[in-house]
C-alpha cells in the first residue's frame, strides 16, 4: 500500500519552499534582489542610494544594473551624470513592467506552495 507523504514526513514540521527567479542563457538575472534594487531606484532616483538601503555595495549595485541592462532588449536602468542639480537614475517603463510582472508571478508562486504545503502536510 502506498503511503501519503503525510504518513512518511512524521518527524518535525515540513512545508514546501523555493526561490523563483529568471534565467537568461543559463544565467540568473532577474529575482528578489535585482527586482528590490530597481525599486529602491525607483524611489530614490539613485542607484547609489538604492544600495546603501540593500546594505549593499555600489559596485554589486551597479553590476547589477549592467547585468540587467545587457540581458534585456532596452535598458532598465537610465543614468544621467552631473549637471547642476547632479546626476541621478530612474527606471524604464520596460522595468516597471518587469518588477509588476515578477511581483505577480511571486504571488502565484506563493500561492503555488501553500497549495502543495496543504497536501503535503494534510
Amino acid at each position: 500500500m502506498k503511503k501519503q507523504m503525510k504518513d512518511i514526513l512524521t518527524k518535525g514540521e515540513f512545508r514546501v519552499n523555493g526561490s523563483l527567479w529568471l534565467e537568461g542563457n543559463g544565467t540568473r538575472f532577474f529575482g528578489p534582489g535585482p527586482v528590490e534594487l530597481l525599486q529602491l531606484i525607483e524611489e530614490t532616483g539613485s542607484i547609489n542610494q538604492a544600495a546603501k538601503k540593500m546594505g549593499m555595495s555600489y559596485k554589486k549595485a551597479w553590476e547589477i544594473v549592467n547585468r540587467l541592462n545587457e540581458k534585456v532588449g532596452s535598458p532598465l536602468v537610465i543614468t544621467a551624470t552631473g549637471g547642476e542639480k547632479g546626476g541621478g537614475s530612474t527606471i524604464s517603463e520596460e522595468a516597471k513592467q518587469m518588477v509588476l510582472w515578477y511581483v505577480s508571478l511571486r504571488e502565484r508562486f506563493r500561492k503555488f506552495i501553500e497549495h502543495e504545503t496543504e497536501k503535503l502536510t494534510g
